[in-house]
């Protein structure tokens, strides 16, 4: 197969499949601070206070803190340009609230199922004195694989990325 013919293929999937890459681009980067936010915080709470329920329910609560402003700004910054109509250069303010809806149900699943696999699996592996900080990765990156293909299949079946 010729260069042109593979760069031109590249071009019709990159096109196709931009904004669901964006999409987890943007998941991705705001996970990956909330991840190394999280075991930074469980490490210092643990040293502050013993009970690990409530250090797994801080850590989450921290976690989504910086998680959830960061993929609101990259969001917003990405899409932004898509919420002005190009004729008239108002924002179309139909198009924001339909995608704000959709959003919202998307994360609202994932988010439960994160939020819960996330706290039983930190505080299991407390139980079991694992270093918090280590508790905290491996509890978060397990949710994170849950939650990456919750996310991905809910945003497919409500459309959210619809032409």
């Amino acid at each position: 197969m010729s260069e042109h013919r593979r760069i031109n293929r590249f071009g019709k999937f990159y096109k196709k499949y931009r904004d669901i890459l964006f999409f987890n681009k943007n998941l991705i980067i705001s996970g990956i601070v909330a991840f190394f936010t999280g075991a930074f915080f469980t490490q210092f709470y643990s040293q502050q206070d013993s009970n690990n329920i409530i250090n797994a329910i801080i850590t989450l609560s921290v976690e989504y803190g910086v998680y959830n402003t960061i993929f609101v700004f990259l969001f917003y910054k990405e899409n932004k340009s898509k919420y002005i109509d190009p004729i008239t250069q108002k924002k179309e303010s139909k198009k924001i609230k339909s995608d704000i809806k959709k959003l919202v149900a998307a994360f609202s699943t994932s988010e439960v199922i994160y939020s819960v696999s996330k706290i039983t699996m930190h505080y299991f592996l407390l139980e079991q004195n694992v270093e918090s900080y280590k508790a905290s990765m491996i509890a978060s990156l397990i949710a994170w694989s849950i939650f990456l293909i919750v996310i991905n299949a809910t945003a497919n079946v409500i459309k959210l990325f619809k032409k």
